[in-house]
């Protein structure tokens, strides 16, 4: 159990160490027979203040011996080096090649003498060269952890879902700091049949040593945790990754952990149990890695959990005054706040407005790669947001989600752009939540089931291009299909903007007959409704204010 002053130095420990992080993301896993149609599926929101969030796309292609790689340290752009290309690299879309290998992660920081300024390779650059170079997540598991202890480990301790069509792996890893060239780090297979999430806290603890099968692990983890003073215990057996490396604390809980339950206590039994360690109650309850789901999930589950606020739980953001007069369940940041002297904190839950960029992979073995790998896509916060489907094997990305320097970027506003318009509508709508969000919602599912609806005639179109043996053809149509539903995305959204705009002009509301707006019987817009405050929000302006406004 925490005592008061434990959980005061604890937050404000993570108070400062969740500043230093430029990225505070969420992922969720879905194993292939854990899933209603046999895909593994996967999900990251890449929240980051600033940071403009645009489709990353790598041409594969056969490169010459002695051609050299570029490292960019992905979160600020910083030269790190370079190192020798591969000699076959494959075509990337978003977190997901063309063999159907998605890449996400979370940052869980950790120790932070274990980071190596002199090292070349960021998490970024690992996530996005272990795609370009891997046909599994197994291999992307060698190919990154090979580099790492040859270049280096530049990065703070990351947590990485490493999955394929058939698998789903959680690495962590973390440098061995300055002068130590290489990491230290696990990973897990999630059974097939388990869902699991995490989110900027480690989450291995014990590992099977043993289990060759489902279990990989740099050779030294355990002796460099020894010779550091992170683990002492007498058997390795004993060794838990998290303990030694990301110990557990009240923020680490609260805003990490807590996130992670949010999902899973959706689709698994009896996650109430765990109610008072997310929390920061008691800590000697901690959550498995992984769990079975009740049911199987759908990708549409994983969509629906990136948008997750802690609805219908103690947690819930739109129980108190923060949530203003509409409901809002969302906090500006930073996530602490003081008054007369005390520190305190705001939930911080999956979905949030610092998204720049939301993804989930779906990825089926039941189909041809190019057909199979499915990147659903949106920027900004996904509940605020329609995802939108782009294969995999795709030769061209849509143009609004580029990032074009000086026209559409973090600093260039423009109405192509997906990040600028999503924003916008986004913005509109925080506010006055509870009275825009049904409409955005409304847009949303339109678009999303839509595209639901039309997967299985696409699919089936690619697929049988592919059996006639016209690849070009087949990835011709799964390129013009996913621009045309992007674009589709483009024009609902300015359609939501100007809607929402009309409706909501003013702080009252035009009626509507119809789906149109109403007119006079001259021909004019009717009268529009003057809602005000909700009534529990008067109340509280009576409760503050007394008789200062009394009509008498």
């Amino acid at each position: 159990m925490y005592t008061m002053k434990r959980i005061l130095i604890l937050f404000l420990h993570f108070t400062f160490y969740i500043a230093m992080q430029s990225h505070a993301c969420t992922n969720l896993i879905v194993g292939k027979a854990a899933s209603a149609d046999g895909s593994v599926i996967v999900s990251y929101n890449a929240d980051s203040y600033g940071m403009y969030g645009n489709l990353y796309r790598h041409v594969g292609s056969k490169h010459q011996k002695g051609e050299m790689r570029k490292i960019y340290e992905w979160d600020t752009n910083k030269y790190l080096g370079e190192i020798p290309q591969a000699p076959v690299t494959y075509n990337v879309v978003g977190q997901m090649n063309e063999h159907q290998v998605s890449i996400c992660e979370t940052t869980f920081g950790g120790r932070e003498e274990l980071v190596d300024s002199t090292a070349i390779i960021d998490y970024g650059s690992l996530i996005y060269i272990g795609l370009e170079r891997s046909t599994t997540a197994r291999e992307a598991i060698k190919i990154m952890t090979d580099l790492v202890a040859k270049y280096g480990y530049y990065s703070e301790g990351e947590t990485f879902t490493i999955a394929d069509k058939n698998e789903a792996w959680v690495m962590e890893m973390v440098g061995k700091g300055p002068g130590s060239k290489g990491a230290v780090w696990v990973a897990v297979r999630i059974p097939d049949d388990c869902i699991s999430a995490h989110a900027n806290q480690s989450r291995i603890t014990r590992f099977d040593m043993k289990d060759k099968e489902n279990v990989m692990y740099a050779k030294d983890v355990v002796k460099f945790a020894r010779e550091k003073g992170f683990f002492t215990g007498k058997k390795d057996s004993d060794f838990s990754f998290r303990d030694a490396f990301n110990p557990l604390d009240f923020g680490g809980i609260r805003y990490c952990d807590a996130r992670a339950w949010s999902f899973l206590r959706k689709h698994v039994d009896g996650m109430d149990q765990y109610l008072p360690y997310i929390q920061g109650q008691a800590n000697d309850l901690v959550m498995p890695l992984y769990f079975k789901p009740n049911h199987l999930l759908t990708v549409q589950d994983v969509k629906d959990g990136m948008r997750d606020h802690y609805e219908g739980t103690p947690l819930d953001m739109q129980q108190d005054l923060g949530a203003g007069p509409y409901n809002m369940p969302y906090r500006p940041s930073p996530l602490s706040f003081e008054v007369d002297g005390k520190k305190y904190y705001t939930e911080r839950p999956i979905s949030t407005q610092q998204t720049g960029f939301s993804f989930v992979g779906q990825m089926r073995s039941s189909l041809p790669d190019a057909v199979g790998g499915v990147v659903w896509w949106t920027n900004d916060d996904a509940n605020m947001t329609a995802y939108t489907p782009i294969y995999c094997s795709v030769s061209a990305v849509p143009e609004c989600y580029e990032r074009i320097e000086g026209v559409q970027d973090e600093l260039h506003f423009s109405w192509q752009s997906a990040y600028w318009l999503s924003n916008t509508v986004s913005n509109i709508v925080y506010p006055y939540y509870e009275k825009m969000y049904p409409d955005l919602k409304d847009a949303r599912q339109e678009l999303e089931t839509a595209y639901q609806q039309e997967q299985q005639r696409i699919d089936a179109e690619a697929a049988a291009l592919l059996s006639a043996g016209d690849s070009e053809q087949a990835k011709a149509l799964l390129t013009n299909y996913s621009c045309e539903a992007a674009d589709r995305m483009m024009q609902r959204w300015d359609q939501l903007f100007k809607y929402l705009v009309v409706k909501h002009n003013d702080m009252v509301v035009k009626p509507e007959e119809n789906g149109q707006f109403k007119k006079t019987k001259y021909g004019l817009g009717a009268n529009p409704t003057r809602p005000g405050y909700p009534e529990r929000y008067w109340r509280e302006v009576v409760k503050q204010t007394g008789d200062k406004y009394l009509m008498k």
